[in-house]
């Protein structure tokens, strides 16, 4: 698997980071089965979040033996410094180890809430916290929505954030007022050697009207077919600035977009917006977020 550098960071990732979300809802052998297949593929970057079900709890079990050669990286959507203490505390627990390389500040979507998460009293002093007294090495910020690219930029104007985890996909990128900001926010994560990693690259759009969650696990509808799939990883990872894309959120997604990854340097970002341009009824997912 192409690996690609992690910013200052300096972790050598693998360009897919295994999107633990698929895990919260999953029994442990499904999540053990998910994960050695992450393992086999050689994908050694694991993302998870205290909000994510069940997720940490069954990553948990598998730090003995391989803690030492993933990149661990969590998330608190907590906002108040103590209470996102007392979650990066549980996820350490849950997670079975005493060590994180990340903890992010999760679902920053909009300025009302990196106020609330960057105010006096707010989770950043809780991660700063956590770096200082040695429970995690770096601190990053995540967010859904079409204000994230925005709000992310002027994240890294308040804090040395060390990552950036963003939404972008071909059909985002149409939007011209959102690429605009999605290519401020990656100009500034260059200029500043900061992460810059993608989430919703295989999403569709939303759930259609009693169709929701019917074939995946994912809030959102993911393309899910073998074709769309090579055209949304190829074109995703087209893209130099970005340092890896996140799986989504169900197991049965997992091995087509590690297929996807060893087919995206044959196919061109031109080739792969055709395909994508193909695709009926493609949307933004955040038209209408459950939460």
């Amino acid at each position: 698997m192409q690996k690609r550098r992690l910013g200052r960071i300096g972790h050598i990732s693998s360009v897919l980071i295994y999107g633990a979300a698929a895990l919260g809802e999953v029994t442990q052998d499904v999540a053990d089965a998910s994960i050695q297949e992450a393992l086999d593929a050689a994908i050694n970057h694991f993302d998870v979040a205290a909000g994510y079900g069940e997720a940490e709890l069954r990553l948990g079990p598998w730090m003995s033996r391989i803690r030492g050669d993933i990149f661990l990286a969590t998330k608190t959507g907590e906002r108040s410094a103590d209470a996102a203490w007392a979650e990066i505390n549980k996820s350490l627990e849950r997670l079975q180890t005493d060590h994180l390389d990340l903890i992010q500040l999760h679902a920053v979507g909009d300025l009302a809430e990196l106020d609330r998460a960057t105010g006096t009293g707010g989770a950043i002093e809780a991660a700063v916290r956590a770096r200082d007294e040695g429970l995690v090495d770096w601190i990053g910020i995540t967010g859904h929505g079409h204000e994230a690219p925005a709000t992310h930029l002027e994240a890294l104007r308040r804090f040395p954030f060390d990552s950036v985890l963003s939404p972008i996909n071909w059909v985002l990128a149409q939007d011209r007022g959102y690429l605009d900001d999605y290519e401020r926010l990656a100009a500034e994560t260059q200029a500043q050697d900061v992460a810059l990693m993608a989430i919703k690259t295989v999403s569709r759009r939303n759930w259609p009207e009693g169709k929701e969650k019917s074939t995946h696990a994912t809030w959102y509808e993911p393309l899910a077919d073998p074709r769309t799939i090579d055209a949304a990883v190829a074109w995703a990872l087209s893209h130099p600035e970005l340092a890896g894309i996140a799986t989504p959120g169900d197991v049965h997604l997992l091995g087509m977009v590690i297929e996807a990854e060893r087919r995206a340097s044959s196919i061109t970002r031109d080739e792969a917006a055709a395909v994508l341009s193909q695709v009926e009824e493609y949307s933004s997912p955040f038209i209408d977020m459950p939460w």
